[in-house]
């Protein structure tokens, strides 16, 4: 019969490979999201309109401004032939107060809905709004 021995990790009863795991991803928390765009210039400015809670960071050794969401990095980089602007796959999603508050302050801005809202786990929505670039972003919270 197989019998498995369990471990203490960071407070966790663990299985070897979950103890192995936890360890590997305890040091792993998202910290930056590159948006890709044909304009850079054109991108930060939209961007820093679009979250204007975030704090513009520019980086002298690279001559590159990345936009600090609280610890979270938003990098807006040149699209070029490897990774170009607009829809592949990937959307990050914010959390908001209101999606339609926060809806509506990026349809002000350019962007326009591409997706939802749709009703999810929790009382919330989310929705998926196309920024001028092409690139999506995606919007949870309550619509009330």
């Amino acid at each position: 019969m197989f019998k498995i021995q369990w471990f203490r990790f960071g407070g966790l009863r663990c299985s070897p490979l979950n103890a192995a795991l936890c360890g590997w991803r305890k040091i792993m928390n998202p910290s930056a999201v590159l948006v890709h765009v044909p304009d850079v210039a054109k991108g930060l400015e939209w961007y820093k309109k679009a979250f204007p809670e975030a704090v513009p960071v520019y980086h002298v050794d690279f001559d590159f401004t990345a936009l600090d969401l609280n610890g979270f990095s938003l990098e807006i980089v040149q699209a070029d032939k490897k990774v170009g602007a607009g829809k592949s796959g990937t959307v990050v999603y914010w959390s908001v107060d209101n999606l339609c508050v926060a809806l509506a302050h990026f349809e002000e801005l350019g962007a326009s809905l591409y997706r939802g809202p749709m009703e999810i786990e929790d009382g919330l929505s989310m929705c998926q709004v196309e920024d001028p670039f092409g690139n999506l972003i995606g919007l949870r919270g309550k619509t009330t």
